[in-house]
């Protein structure tokens, strides 16, 4: 017999957009983008929550923007520490979050654009107003640093 057989996962047929790939990996496939413009005020590799991602500072009601495209899977409140968490499925090995807003822009299954305002930056389960992001890379935590283009 030939060698392992590989399913490609199914993908929604409504609403498919030419930036959702059906494949990986995603380092040919995603471009990222800076989630918020403030400045980075915590890093990955730091304590508490903010080592799991990146801190970014803002005021409340400043937009946050989707990092890469995809699909909202994920927006509530359950997970303790986030606060207001926003979790954007990329592809098959990575995901995005977005914790602390105050407003929700999109929700579950909605597919969005890199760019796109997805949420309000707040305070929500934090000790000041900011976005906490990090990049998950088949359920770990990636130094989102990693991904993201230098910024000015």
């Amino acid at each position: 017999p030939s060698g392992p057989v590989t399913k490609k996962p199914a993908l929604p047929t409504t609403g498919s957009s030419p930036e959702v790939r059906d494949s990986s990996p995603v380092s040919t496939t995603l471009t990222w983008a800076w989630p918020a413009k403030g400045p980075l005020i915590g890093r990955f590799g730091g304590a508490g929550v903010t080592g799991k991602g990146l801190d970014i500072a803002g005021k409340r009601g400043d937009s946050v923007f989707a990092a890469a495209p995809g699909v909202g899977v994920y927006a509530g409140s359950a997970l303790v520490g986030y606060g207001r968490l926003l979790i954007i499925r990329h592809d098959d090995n990575y995901i995005s979050a977005y914790a602390h807003n105050d407003r929700f822009l999109v929700g579950e299954g909605e597919r969005v654009r890199p760019g796109q305002v997805i949420a309000e930056m707040g305070a929500s389960g934090a000790d000041r107003e900011k976005l906490h992001f990090e990049i998950r890379e088949r359920g770990k935590p990636v130094d989102p640093l990693r991904f993201l283009p230098a910024r000015e």
